[in-house]
């Protein structure tokens, strides 16, 4: 009897592993190894201008730190407004968008293009734009405003009290074209036999868009929500490019506040604790909509 790595199911199966190996190793060096070390780091403070010399253990002293950091509670805050304005407006948007699309538009391939497009193209482009169009003296958006007889404008990215709510209206710009995309897929899953059967009984559109489009389509509105959740927690290009924080702190995220912290104060410990708290967040938020989802799932 031959040995077993003589046989030919051993030999496939080498193949096979072989070809899976360089992807095997991108993902060990590249992500999680610099997982476990992030979580490493939570425990030490790190001036890595020394290299490893410089490593201190602090055990948990980075993360009773958060409680009493201003900026920490203020970049949360900020992010909780983000996600609770941008991810449903993004999802209402979208799904109107879809539908009127999906029965009522010609030309549906081109606006279904077009509408897309800003999620696709460069963030830091699309940043760049808004930026423009946000001047306060000789932006295109306060000047309309000043032409229809507006006059006294936002100050839209220099006004504390504006600015974080002009990177929403950009995100959820950018954001709709994905909902849409997705709502549309979704919406040709829907049998036709529901609406005539709804039809025959006098429902009328508005009922039937009630009664039937919305809840067949929770499977995708879950989709949806949980990608636009973990995409707004995670924005940074946005507030990195139009506004690097401010005014005020107005438009700090968590995800800039802890670029700020790492490379620009050296505090690479308590930016990684910063990280885990938001990895935190993200997964309670999903588990909870997964749970969510799954007992309508079993409800109906």
């Amino acid at each position: 009897m031959r040995p077993f790595w003589q046989t030919a199911k051993f030999r496939e199966n080498l193949a096979g592993y072989l070809f899976i190996l360089p992807n095997f190793i991108g993902y060990l060096a590249f992500i999680l190894l610099p997982i476990l070390f992030s979580l490493y780091l939570v425990f030490v403070d790190w001036e890595y201008l020394k290299g490893f010399a410089g490593i201190t253990w602090v055990g948990f002293d980075n993360f009773k730190a958060l409680p009493s950091d201003p900026k920490f509670l203020k970049s949360l805050q900020n992010n909780t407004v983000f996600t609770l304005v941008s991810v449903p407006a993004s999802i209402v948007i979208g799904l109107f968008m879809a539908v009127i699309l999906n029965k009522y538009v010609f030309f549906k391939n081109t606006l279904r293009l077009l509408i897309f497009l800003p999620y696709v193209s460069s963030l830091v482009a699309v940043s760049v734009i808004w930026s423009i169009m946000y001047r306060a003296t000789n932006g295109p958006i306060n000047q309309f405003l000043l032409s229809i007889g507006i006059e006294h404008p936002p100050g839209w990215l220099s006004s504390p009290k504006s600015a974080l709510f002009a990177i929403i209206i950009m995100s959820v710009w950018v954001t709709i074209g994905y909902a849409m995309v997705i709502y549309l897929a979704g919406l040709q899953g829907i049998s036709k036999d529901f609406y005539e059967a709804a039809e025959i009984d006098g429902a009328s559109r508005i009922r039937q868009f009630l009664q039937i489009t919305v809840p067949m389509l929770t499977p995708t509105t879950f989709l949806i929500a949980i990608t636009l959740i973990i995409w707004s927690f995670q924005v940074f290009g946005p507030v990195a490019v139009m506004t690097q924080g401010g005014p005020i702190d107005s438009t700090m995220v968590l995800s800039y506040h802890i670029y700020l912290l790492a490379f620009r104060f050296y505090k690479m410990g308590y930016a990684a604790a910063v990280s885990w708290v938001l990895f935190t967040i993200i997964f309670i938020i999903t588990l909870i909509q997964w749970q969510s989802q799954k007992r309508w799932q079993d409800h109906f």
